[in-house]
């Protein structure tokens, strides 16, 4: 539980910075730029693109960022958004016709405009320092030379097998070679892969200057070749788990239209803490309510030999279960009523709902809330497997991977903390001349209208992706965040407290027990939810987890070191001190600094 630490003062050569990834070979690149000259986004885009070779069940290409970043100059923390919008043809009336009241969680139909290419580039032109060829040559010799493939993709890849063989032939011929799924620890190759961003790069450096090469790369992917080959392959039909073969509605026209963008960060004050996450067109709020309805619980918290009491775990629970049912009445990309939901007024009146025992209503909060009315049928439903929505977490607990995260810092006290998603191996077909499918983010859109979060034509689902910052005295001092789906903020919460309510260090408050309740609708295709159900870390220990279910509770023991991808990278603005740590569960998170 011991924390990477290093110091960052200017007057000390030789200091760099701090990565802290989901997988150690990003983490390792992301430390090469920095021991290279560049600074926390050259890192950050970088690992990036690694984690797209690396993790490919978990993130993609053609997938999405959303990141919160501050720079050495400018302290204010604003909003990368590297989230697309649904395609101009999608239409609840077109769902409708096709007899669908939930939109596929795979398959070409739920694609949203591939988000995580712009993003990352927009982000490496006006905040980076390296070329594009810097920072993407290592995605491309892992893609070209191949990675080691950690157990989980074999896992992923083996529960798609017979989809991609009998349906998904172009996503068999990439991940099944020879019919089986490549072995753990084996190496894998994806060649198509790096040959597109090769062609992307050729077309780039028929231009001088470094700003003018990232340009025309992104006018590459977004009005050239890869934007042909998808409005091209949308056209055909393919299997989704609605049990059917649907076409696609993306088009060359969706993505040529759209560009990431930058926005002003949401940031709610604790004291001395800030918390800063993205708008309400992602979940990034609900943490904050959790927060804010906490407050008035706050000498109640107790952790005791780093782990939190039942008491404690019970009012995180009952306060997670308000906030998540407001996100699921009024969060959307719309404009939603944040000064409201996140006030202390509010939270007051909220908080007279938390009783002593489990609660096994869905209660949002505020004038006239409204949610879906296809969730009386999604209750006490159990989440997909496979390709079926995102393989968040099974019916027993276990966390079975969605999404990467970054956490960088440097000398300078630039900061950036990116939740990248989507596009995973198992969400669509393999587009055959590029090495890479579509996403599948626009499940997380109702269908029926009306709502904060319907589908409507050019608008952004409202997204589980939650990168975490926190100020210290008015100045970024962390960034934070983990994969997991629903379970983002949740699994945040649970470090949060562990780190400033029990004082653990980051290492140690990531590796606190955790927990996380499904009492309120999943984001992800089929949508379901047990109103009581409670997933807990059995190391919250046996007395603590016996409370819990006399509270009323459907406890589910997921393990002893079961939930979160959790990591984080801190620096001290006082002394200069850095800070890292990352997540020991599953073997692949890694810390590095220098």
């Amino acid at each position: 539980m011991v924390e990477n630490v290093f110091t960052s003062r200017p007057e000390l050569a030789g200091t760099h910075g701090m990565v802290a990834t989901t997988h150690w070979l990003a983490s390792a690149t992301g430390m090469a730029v920095l021991e290279d000259g560049g600074n926390a986004f050259d890192a950050a885009v970088a690992a990036g693109f690694v984690l797209q070779v690396a993790e490919p069940h978990l993130n993609g290409p053609a997938g999405q960022v959303p990141a919160i970043f501050a720079t050495a100059q400018e302290r204010k923390p604003r909003v990368l958004c590297g989230q697309g919008v649904s395609p101009a043809a999608a239409t609840p009336a077109h769902f409708r016709d096709l007899g669908l009241d939930l939109i596929p969680g795979s398959g070409l139909l739920a694609a949203t405009v591939p988000g995580a290419w712009d993003a990352w580039l927009l982000l490496l032109r006006d905040y980076g320092t390296k070329s594009l060829r810097d920072v993407l040559k290592y995605a491309i010799s892992y893609a070209w030379q191949g990675v080691p493939v950690v157990r989980r993709i074999t896992e992923t890849i083996d529960a798609v097998a017979e989809l991609f063989t009998n349906h998904w032939p172009s996503s068999a011929e990439l991940w099944l070679p020879g019919g089986e799924a490549p072995t753990p620890g084996s190496l894998h190759r994806n060649r198509t892969l790096a040959r597109t961003w090769q062609r992307l790069l050729g077309q780039a450096e028929v231009h001088a200057s470094r700003e003018a090469q990232i340009d025309a790369a992104r006018r590459a992917w977004s009005h050239g070749f890869v934007a042909e080959a998808i409005d091209e392959f949308s056209r055909k039909a393919f299997r989704d788990d609605s049990g059917r073969d649907h076409a696609g509605l993306l088009t060359g026209d969706d993505l040529a239209s759209w560009e990431a963008t930058y926005e002003d960060a949401v940031i709610t004050d604790f004291g001395e803490w800030s918390l800063v996450k993205c708008g309400a067109w992602t979940q990034g709020p609900v943490l904050a309510q959790q927060l804010r309805l906490l407050e008035g619980f706050r000498d109640q918290l107790r952790y005791v030999d780093g782990r939190p009491d039942a008491r404690t775990v019970h009012l995180a629970t009952e306060c997670a279960k308000l906030a998540f049912a407001d996100r699921e009445a009024w969060y959307g990309d719309t404009d939603v009523d944040l000064g409201m939901l996140l006030s202390w007024e509010y939270a007051e009146q909220r908080r007279a709902l938390v009783g002593e025992e489990a609660s096994a209503e869905l209660r949002p909060g505020g004038p006239n809330p409204r949610l879906p009315a296809v969730l009386e049928r999604t209750l006490g439903g159990q989440g997909g497997t496979g390709a079926l929505g995102e393989p968040t977490v099974d019916a027993v607990g276990r966390t079975r991977g969605d999404t990467v995260h970054i956490d960088v810092v440097d000398a300078e006290g630039n900061m950036i903390s990116a939740t990248p998603s989507g596009g995973w191996l198992q969400s669509s077909p393999t587009i055959p001349e590029l090495g890479f499918c579509l996403d599948s983010r626009a499940q997380m859109f109702w269908l029926e209208e009306g709502l904060p979060n319907s589908l409507a034509p050019r608008k952004r689902p409202r997204i589980t992706l939650s990168p975490s910052m926190a100020l210290r005295d008015g100045e970024p001092t962390l960034a934070f965040g983990t994969p997991g789906g629903d379970q983002q903020d949740q699994w945040q919460l649970c470090f949060w407290l562990a780190h400033t309510v029990g004082g653990l260090n980051l290492q140690e408050a990531i590796d606190a027990p955790a927990w996380h309740t499904t009492a309120f609708p999943s984001s992800f295709y089929p949508r379901a939810w047990q109103p009581k159900e409670l997933v807990v870390e059995s190391r919250l220990g046996e007395d603590t987890i016996r409370e819990l279910s006399e509270r009323g509770h459907d406890v589910v023991d997921a393990g002893p070191w079961a939930l979160g991808r959790l990591s984080a990278v801190s620096r001290d603005h006082a002394t200069g001190i850095l800070k890292a740590a990352a997540n020991p569960r599953g073997m692949q998170g890694y810390a590095v600094g220098r």
